[in-house]
């Protein structure tokens, strides 16, 4: 059992500006894993600007946004729904559909996902692909 200082843990991480040539090595740097919860792995998150569309088959993905505000748009069967999650709030990416978030300043915040799978893409679209 330990003790974990969530919010320091994030302000540790170097800001990743995400582009489309983000290396692995560069995300990685911005992401801390905390541990593991079930079968999601808990960590935290700095970044700013358009991350890839990604989506996790195996479960939902909860984000909670420590500091900043950050745009999470989801490819759901109705078409894409957009939500704005300030600091305080967290928002469920349901299981197995794409999702990409956008934020304009620096957004730090603790996210637990499933750990064993995870798609990513650049498409407009990765429906599509």
């Amino acid at each position: 059992m330990e003790r974990l200082d969530v919010i320091a843990a994030a302000h540790r991480l170097a800001e990743l500006r995400v582009s489309h040539v983000t290396t692995e090595a560069e995300a990685m740097a911005a992401m801390r894993p905390l541990g593991m919860l079930n079968q999601c792995l808990l960590g935290v998150t700095c970044f700013c600007g358009r991350t890839p569309w990604e989506r996790h088959p195996d479960g939902d993905e909860l984000l909670y946004v420590l500091e900043g505000r950050v745009e999470v748009t989801v490819l759901a069967e109705e078409g894409p729904h957009v939500e704005a999650v300030p600091a305080g709030s967290l928002f469920v990416v349901p299981r197995g559909l794409w999702h990409r978030q956008h934020a304009e300043q620096t957004v730090r915040l603790l996210f637990a996902t499933a750990a064993d799978t995870t798609g990513h893409s650049w498409a407009d679209d990765p429906r599509e692909e």
